[in-house]
């Protein structure tokens, strides 16, 4: 592992040069490895273990739409494709990446495939941390990992196939064989990781689910309807606030912080833009923090956790949730979105 100084801390990485992809098929050249689940990570995570040369079948319920998907991407019925109770069985390696209310559902069906020796994978450690209540309880002679992409399963897919990867962090639960750091290291790079660092299982899900509702998606939704509502109500167009709000954002702003930093970015801005920006930042930060130690003490009490569970096991929670998203997508704000993206100029092909 490399020793990577991370703003004055020290980390060890792993990286694809220190851990090659050959070097993964070797370790894993004797394992069936079942993905579990083709819905969010799924797909991304066994098309690339299969384009990498690893031994992978996928297991699903049958008949419904991610069955279908599975179909359309190749994988064949009774040959790569079974259904979830026959595929665990058959693996020496278990990728269990069904949501976490789809896992709790499915738990009673793969507990007893989990014979002696196998490995049992996961991308999210929030089934095992929060075992009291979601009931996943890994047997004692099996090892338990974790290998968590940090964005999603699209992403993960696409990257890939532009020779490239998602970062990825890596934990042991538990250790059997005394070999499960390296098979999570393998599977790690199998998937397509661009490097993986070391967590642990509850440090993953709390982080994850403070990011989720946090800066991810929840502050950032938030944010974005906040200040497209301050513009519209002082007249601005809706033009004019969705350009100024998401659109120069997501365009042009954030692909130079992903490319270049944030400190990159105040230093390459107009100084109406530097000092405006410098003296609100700390503004929003102070304002922000308090709603941030409330979120990351409700996720590692356990309370958010029970509420997602409690709301997913509800009879209408997916009438409810449509609902819920038919608001976001009916929104002026995000109807104004669909507009400009139409109207964003297209790369003409010029063929010589």
């Amino acid at each position: 592992m490399a020793t990577i100084n991370f703003g004055g801390v020290a980390e060890q990485v792993v990286t694809r040069e220190e851990f090659p992809l050959e070097q993964a098929l070797e370790t894993l050249k004797n394992e069936t490895i079942a993905v579990i689940g083709y819905g969010v990570q799924g797909p991304g995570q066994s098309l690339n273990l299969r384009d990498n040369g690893f031994n992978v079948i996928v297991g699903q319920r049958q008949g419904g739409k991610s069955w279908q998907k599975a179909l359309e991407d190749g994988w064949i019925p009774g040959e790569t494709l079974f259904d979830i109770e026959m595929a665990s069985k058959q693996a020496s390696v278990i990728c269990y990446l069904l949501s976490d209310a789809g896992q709790i559902d499915a738990w009673k069906s793969v507990l007893p495939q989990l014979t002696t020796g196998k490995t049992l994978y996961f991308s999210h450690g929030f089934g095992v941390t929060f075992h009291e209540q979601t009931g996943i309880v890994p047997p004692k002679d099996v090892d338990v990992v974790l290998v968590a992409p940090k964005g999603s399963g699209t992403s993960l897919r696409r990257l890939f196939l532009k020779g490239e990867g998602i970062n990825s962090s890596i934990a042991v639960y538990q250790d059997f064989t005394g070999k499960a750091k390296e098979t999570a290291i393998a599977l790690g790079i199998g998937v397509g990781s661009g490097y993986l660092f070391e967590t642990d299982f509850r440090k993953e899900v709390y982080s994850d689910l403070t990011g989720e509702r946090g800066i991810l998606m929840g502050a950032l939704a938030g944010m974005f309807e906040a200040q497209y509502q301050v513009l519209r109500k002082n007249g601005h167009s809706p033009s004019e606030a969705f350009n100024e709000t998401v659109e120069e954002l997501t365009q042009s702003l954030m692909p130079l912080v992903a490319e270049n930093g944030m400190d990159w970015m105040y230093a390459n801005t107009s100084v109406t833009a530097q000092r405006g920006a410098l003296d609100w930042k700390g503004k929003f930060r102070d304002a922000a923090l308090p709603v941030f130690e409330s979120l990351y003490e409700e996720v590692k009490s356990g309370r958010e956790a029970a509420r997602v569970i409690a709301a997913g096991s509800k009879a209408d929670y997916r009438e409810t949730l449509n609902t819920e998203l038919k608001e976001i997508h009916d929104s002026e704000l995000w109807q104004t979105g669909r507009e400009v993206r139409k109207l964003r100029p297209k790369t003409e092909v010029v063929h010589g």
